[in-house]
């Protein structure tokens, strides 16, 4: 089972020249548009998992040139480079997934099936696809895993960063309904604080019942299990030029 905890940073950002490497090579090839896949979220015990698919431009932009892995930067860097791919980006979606499916489909096959949603959902044809980490199957165009893709890789690097300011802005929301367990300060990932007042109130409806740390709280003492409805998935998407930030429920 899960366990919920953060994943630890893992060295220095790439060169901005060596970041876009992928992306020039597999445009000269005629592969573009290159969609760059990557999730936030996967280690959390409470809260969504939030899957992002970015396309960004064959050449790489003077605007991004803060852009790194989500992991390596602060979170006043990582807004700044969200607004920034905001106006790059060719094309970009995010794939929302409640706690509630991620209990009952099981973390790995849920975020595997949001990175093909994410995908699916670009509002363009979609050239090539590169995933952070390990293959994601079915996807609607040629798929490549690159490992530690978000330190290598500029389409990854940016769908991390929109996939991880997204969760915690969402994180931030949900500490207004729950301020006991201080979601905006962990965002969901477990911390002494977190498992303190996880022991003292038990789960909440955004707490991932799968998660060992988690089963443990609500089997020992008091649960806030039905005081809010669970969240829903949801999808964003956007297209540069033509902005479209639709949320629409997802099946």
């Amino acid at each position: 089972m899960p366990t919920g905890r953060e994943p630890a940073s893992l060295g220095a950002p790439a060169s901005p020249a060596a970041l876009w490497r992928y992306e020039r090579v597999l445009w000269r090839r005629g592969f573009g548009p290159v969609v760059g896949v990557d999730e936030a979220g996967r280690g959390a015990c409470a809260g969504p998992l939030v899957t992002a698919a970015v396309a960004l431009p064959a050449r790489p932009s003077a605007r991004l040139r803060e852009l790194a892995d989500s992991k390596l930067l602060t979170p006043e860097a990582r807004e700044r480079v969200y607004d920034q791919i905001m106006k790059v980006a060719l094309t970009w979606s995010a794939v929302i997934v409640g706690p509630a499916e991620l209990d009952a489909t099981g973390l790995h096959r849920a975020n595997i099936e949001a990175m093909r949603r994410a995908v699916v959902a670009i509002p363009s044809p979609v050239g090539y696809v590169l995933t952070d980490g390990f293959p994601v199957p079915g996807m609607p165009a040629t798929t490549t895993a690159i490992i530690k893709g978000d330190q290598v890789c500029a389409s990854i690097a940016a769908a991390s960063v929109v996939a991880k300011v997204t969760r915690d802005r969402i994180m931030t929301d949900l500490h207004e309904r729950y301020p006991e367990y201080d979601f905006a300060q962990h965002k969901g990932y477990v911390t002494a604080g977190h498992a303190a007042a996880l022991t003292r109130f038990g789960p909440s409806d955004v707490h991932r019942l799968s998660f060992v740390n988690v089963a443990r709280a609500r089997r020992g003492g008091p649960s806030r299990l039905e005081d809010t409805e669970g969240m829903s998935g949801v999808e964003m998407r956007g297209v540069r030029g033509r902005r479209r930030d639709r949320v629409t429920e997802s099946a």
